[in-house]
């Protein structure tokens, strides 16, 4: 068997010490990311039954699978370019948010419908550069953001992984020209460790963007 390296080690350690990660192993949950989204959604009430949402950087599915538990017969349509673990009558699309083809299979799947909730936990491969990362991050938050201007309903919801850094603050400035409500906000299942942040952004308005 080959020697684990050293940052292998140290993550396998976290995770056995992580009361979300265990309490995900524990209760079935396909990932700790679980907990993320039951907690913004617990304070911000933006899941409800019948609703059509769309999910971006869902691998492998924890986020999903909350969803589904949620809506009821609503509809879910999950992008990753990686594997996702959802249930039969989730929409998976095998691509890239933002990408030419993903979005021509949304809006089929649409057809003349619109979204309620536009969800995203995608977030860059890590370059270690601080800087090069976080514009990689703001390139993702754009990619959101161009969705809800394309699909999202008036008064429609969007929830966003972001991180901490340059661009931000003024990134979520200019989002309260097109959403009544807009709150940073970090649930307790992330790690204090980590940059990141959710924006979430309520009330869109249509008339806003002209």
């Amino acid at each position: 068997m080959p020697k684990r390296s050293k940052s292998s080690d140290r993550w396998l350690r976290r995770q056995r010490k992580d009361h979300f990660a265990r309490q995900a192993r524990e209760g079935g949950q396909v990932s700790r990311a679980h907990f993320k989204l039951e907690q913004i959604d617990q304070r911000f009430g933006l899941l409800k039954s019948g609703m059509r949402v769309l999910e971006l950087g869902a691998a492998p599915g924890g986020w999903t699978h909350y969803i589904q538990s949620r809506i009821g017969q609503g509809m879910i349509i999950a992008v990753d370019p990686l594997p996702v673990t959802a249930g039969v009558d989730t929409h998976v699309i095998e691509g890239c948010a933002g990408d030419a083809e993903t979005d021509a299979q949304i809006a089929g799947l649409l057809a003349d419908k619109l979204l309620h909730l536009v969800l995203s936990d995608m977030a860059p491969n890590l370059s270690g550069v601080r800087a090069v990362d976080q514009a990689r991050s703001m390139d993702l938050a754009d990619t959101a953001l161009r969705s809800c201007e394309r699909w999202l309903a008036p008064q429609g919801a969007m929830a966003i992984k972001a991180f901490q850094g340059e661009g931000l603050d003024g990134w979520v400035k200019a989002l309260r020209d097109v959403f009544e409500r807009v709150t940073m906000t970090k649930p307790k299942a992330s790690r204090n460790e980590s940059r990141e942040v959710f924006v979430v952004a309520q009330g869109f308005s249509v008339e806003a963007l002209g």
